[in-house]
């Protein structure tokens, strides 16, 4: 009589699991950020381009990531494309960080109100309902293969739900009581984060507690 045993994904089972995260992450991001871009544009939120500019960002750790991912079977190349993608997507968020920062205190002074924008409210939603769960499942992948890569990247996803609130609190404050100031102020609050994954990111700081 045979013992029945529970499955335990092997490393290429959860790499692989890993690399469809990644996709879809990709997929995900590349289309919230056209669509915050644009919206973001039309509108004149300062808050929405900056999110839209995040995702982009995003996008292009998912990139970094699926090189990394990829080559998990050679151990000292995937520490060299760890450190080269961390640094490259730290660069960009500092820059990200300067933007928001300039635009913001311009449109404070200026007085520069957005219009409404009922895309971005609804883009902000959505992503505050699908980006937790992305951020559970890498997480989860990024413990099992012991990659601070990947569990990197999953705090810039948690970022972008931090982002996600953060933009729908400034969208409805402007849409639904005027606040004008809320638009350029959301964006400002974002720039911290920003920055200090910018910073950790440039300084090659790969590893997170499981906290």
């Amino acid at each position: 009589m045979g013992e029945l045993t529970l499955h335990t994904p092997n490393r290429a089972d959860l790499v692989k699991r890993g690399l469809h995260l990644e996709y879809f992450t990709i997929g995900y991001n590349s289309l919230e950020g056209l669509i915050a871009l644009a919206a973001g544009l039309m509108a004149g939120s300062i808050a929405l381009v900056s999110f839209g500019f995040d995702s982009l960002i995003e996008v292009t750790s998912g990139v970094a990531l699926l090189w990394r991912l990829r080559a998990d079977v050679n151990e000292a190349r995937r520490e060299r494309v760890e450190a080269i993608s961390l640094r490259i997507v730290g660069v960009c968020f500092v820059v990200l960080a300067i933007y928001v920062s300039y635009d913001s205190v311009k449109s404070l002074i200026k007085r520069e109100a957005p219009e409404e924008s009922l895309v971005g409210i609804v883009l902000a939603a959505v992503s505050l309902m699908v980006m937790p769960l992305l951020v559970r499942a890498r997480r989860n992948v990024a413990r099992a293969i012991k990659s601070g890569a990947l569990m990197a990247d999953s705090k810039q996803t948690e970022i972008c739900t931090y982002l996600s609130a953060i933009l729908l609190a400034g969208l409805l404050l402007n849409a639904l009581v005027g606040w004008w100031w809320a638009d350029p102020l959301a964006a400002l609050v974002m720039v911290p984060i920003i920055s200090k994954e910018g910073i950790e990111g440039i300084r090659g700081d790969t590893c997170c507690d499981d906290d």
